[in-house]
């Protein structure tokens, strides 16, 4: 999910606490006791941290708060701009805001950064669930406070859910149709009923979600787009705002969940400060002014050939590259189904052929990404080989709806000329216009009605078109009437969020431990008109729904990866997603006044939460 262009979505879970209970046996979540509170859950596996632990692994529980990180955010979530924002509100579908607003707010657990699926608890110190897995009692810290110190209590949990159900951002109010009932059972106590129809991991999505607070969203409407900066209850305020230009947040010096385990080590800085800007040149000249303090770097040609500006080469500037997360990396451009041209799936193959990555890469890319063919690549959920006697079992009931490849060797996109235009396989795309009754008519192919083949791809970013004009070029050379839109960022959001567009990037991270509402956001039927999703394709399957029930049902992670290879087969021939590249690494570069703990946790990174601001470092570079 490149950010910055391609945009990324990619929801950050950050924030937690520790709990103080009595020592009990490290449980999985299939295998919890029902009746007995515990201090975590995980989809699979035991938890690595047990109920008395210091702090997680990956933070310096000592490390000094203090200082300033000015960064350029390379993840986003929910309805949050990288190049501009007009609300402070980002918990709606409404308006474009700052990333990191997420860090103004608790929720009832956190994840581990370290592990692949635990969450452990926040403003919750324990969860009981009850024998039917249907009912869950959380147990809240009564210290827990809002920034204007009033108490955090059930109430305000079960209001913000209610809420988010009704009004929320889809990626809020999604997982929580199948609840039926939230209850502050007392003032520290809030229980959560399902109807049974939830996934085993639906309730580690709903754990993460803010809380809000009950008192403000009475008297303040809650799907405004405000910048008046709401109450929170987290480790940052927003301060100082300047629509579009910058968001300041402002470290709460006397957070309540400041000492807890699971915090100690995290949110050192005393201000993180984002600017925002349209040009990626732009962007780059106010890092190597030093404006930018950390960045991490999506364009190719400016990582082969940017840094060397002085910082660099007097060492004041580090560039380095850290290791990708243990997570499964999609990057792929959607063809919007609900579009008549689009509906043929040999249209959308023959588009795809004309994508040239080989060529790309070494044209554009310097040769820095590697060919995607999954929208679960470098993952164990990526397809490979013939299907599994597991992965038929449940690919069998939908023969009749699947085309018969998917039964064969996972599909490859095949690799192109390096040169650019590929002759065979842009033959093999004309062949597949014809066959799908698009036929030439001399510089363009038309159908019956003598109407012209159209596509258009949707950028907000000139390095997107950068990347998209070859990929067009090869479209016009097959007859389509193939063009480029570049919007602003604005109207970029709005399209998206309306599926007004032909062909659009996405970038997604869906977690290392992909949940079905995670999955349903992207390929479910029930997403596909549902304004705000990411299911950009309009994608409506019922084998497709059945594998994401498959993996919501996993009870085991071998079983979880069967239902993912099994729905990655299908969903590489549905072509309604095109794999695009993907980098092993984060390339990142950051002015040397800053410590952390190397190396970095598996399935995370965020810096500016995990990072500190090291005085003598910036003393030795003029930064103090």
């Amino acid at each position: 999910m490149s950010a910055r262009g391609p945009r990324r979505r990619d929801v950050l879970a950050l924030g937690g606490a520790a709990l103080a209970l009595p020592l009990l046996p490290r449980v999985a979540f299939a295998e919890t006791p029902s009746g007995v509170p515990v201090h975590g859950l995980s989809a699979f596996g035991e938890l690595k941290y047990g109920p008395d632990f210091a702090h997680f692994d990956y933070l310096n529980a000592d490390a000094p708060k203090g200082g300033q990180m000015n960064f350029q955010p390379p993840n986003a979530t929910f309805n949050q701009s990288f190049l501009t924002f007009n609300t402070l509100n980002s918990l709606v579908l409404r308006g474009d805001s700052p990333p990191r607003t997420e860090y103004c707010f608790d929720s009832l657990m956190t994840n581990a950064l370290d592990e692949p699926d635990a969450v452990y608890g926040l403003l919750a110190s324990s969860v009981t669930i009850s024998e039917d897995r249907n009912t869950f009692d959380f147990a809240l810290r009564r210290e827990a406070r809002f920034h204007d110190g009033s108490p955090l209590t059930a109430e305000d949990v079960a209001f913000s859910f209610d809420l988010f159900r009704e009004k929320g951002h889809p990626n809020l109010s999604e997982p929580l149709r199948f609840v039926t009932r939230t209850e502050a059972v007392d003032a520290a106590t809030v229980r959560l009923v399902f109807n049974g129809e939830q996934s085993p991991q639906t309730i580690l999505t709903i754990v993460i979600m803010p809380i809000v607070s009950k008192a403000y969203y009475t008297e303040n409407e809650f799907d405004a787009a405000t910048m008046t900066p709401p109450l929170g209850s987290g480790p940052y305020r927003i301060g100082r705002a300047v629509s579009g230009q910058t968001v300041e947040f402002d470290r709460v010096a006397d957070y309540w969940g400041r000492d807890l385990p699971v915090n100690r080590g995290m949110y050192n800085f005393d201000r993180i400060r984002i600017d925002f800007f349209l040009d990626r040149q732009a962007a780059f000249e106010a890092f190597k002014k030093g404006d930018t303090h950390y960045r991490q770097e999506f364009t190719s040609r400016v990582w082969a050939t940017g840094y060397d500006f002085p910082a660099i080469t007097q060492g004041k500037v580090i560039k380095r590259e850290f290791p990708r997360e243990l997570a499964p990396q999609m990057q792929a451009v959607a063809i919007n189904t609900r579009r008549p041209q689009f509906k043929d799936a040999r249209v959308r193959q023959a588009i795809a052929l004309c994508f040239n990555f080989e060529a790309t890469n070494r044209t554009l890319f310097y040769g820095l990404y590697e060919r995607s063919q999954s929208n679960f690549e470098q993952s164990d959920f990526k397809a490979d080989g013939l299907p599994s006697p597991e992965e038929l079992a449940l690919l069998e009931p939908f023969r009749g709806e699947l085309p018969p490849e998917v039964f064969d060797e996972a599909y490859l996109q095949p690799k192109a000329d390096e040169a650019g235009r590929d002759r065979k396989l842009l033959a093999q795309a004309s062949d597949l216009l014809a066959a799908a009754g698009w036929n030439r008519s001399g510089n363009m192919v038309t159908n019956e009605a003598g109407q012209t083949l159209r596509v258009e791809f949707l950028a907000d970013d000139e390095g997107l078109v950068r990347v998209f004009t070859p990929w067009v070029e090869n479209m016009k050379l097959v007859g389509l009437d193939a063009s480029i839109r570049l919007v602003d960022s604005t109207q970029y959001e709005q399209r998206q969020n309306d599926f007004d567009f032909d062909l659009n990037m996405l970038a997604w991270s869906i977690g290392a431990t992909p949940t079905a509402s995670g999955l349903e956001i992207l390929y479910h039927s029930r997403s596909a008109n549902l304004r705000g999703n990411r299911n950009y394709p309009g994608t409506e399957s019922a084998a497709i729904d059945a594998m994401i029930a498959a993996a919501g049902r996993a009870e085991t992670r071998a079983e979880l990866i069967t239902a993912l290879r099994a729905l990655d087969r299908i969903l590489r021939l549905r072509f309604e997603w095109i794999p695009t590249y993907f980098a092993d690494v984060h390339r990142a570069a950051f002015w040397d006044m800053f410590g952390f703990v190397d190396p970095k946790p598996d399935y995370g990174f965020p810096v500016e939460a995990m990072w500190w601001f090291d005085a003598a470092k910036a003393k030795a570079i003029g930064k103090a």
